[in-house]
């Protein structure tokens, strides 16, 4: 059994976050500028086998899509290409970014650490992991 990996996909950088190999537990991987996504899958799937990728829906709250969402379809179509044996899933990332800032609040960082947006990315990622695999569990 290999890990899950999620993507909070964002214009300049993406969260990243991952199962262990028993798809047990979500955890923060990264935070990656989005330019470079490509690059750190291919190195990761090279060291790491990948079952599934799961990428957040940016949804507001009355259902509509946001503009970053054409960004998203173009990566995923690429993903594709390159990736063609791992499935990708979209999972509803609405409120994941607030309560990741919650979250990270709550854990006693400094001010200044709360307040970086990679942080938040990637506790957005693991977030959407974590609902993920509660979902799968139903």
């Amino acid at each position: 059994m290999g890990q899950i990996l999620a993507i909070d996909y964002g214009k300049a950088r993406c969260g990243i976050a991952a199962t262990d190999d028993m798809q047990i537990i979500a955890s923060g991987l990264d935070t990656v500028e989005t330019r470079f996504l490509m690059e750190f899958l291919k190195k990761y799937f090279t060291e790491n086998k990948v079952d599934d990728v799961v990428v957040g829906l940016p949804t507001d709250l009355k259902g509509n899509v946001s503009a970053v969402e054409t960004d998203i379809l173009k990566f995923i179509e690429e993903f594709q290409k390159e990736f063609s044996c791992i499935p990708v899933h979209r999972l509803d990332e609405r409120f994941t970014s607030k309560m990741a800032s919650f979250f990270i609040s709550q854990s006693g960082k400094s001010k200044k650490k709360r307040q970086e947006k990679g942080l938040i990315d990637k506790v957005s990622a693991t977030i959407i992991l974590q609902n993920f695999l509660e979902q799968r569990i139903r």
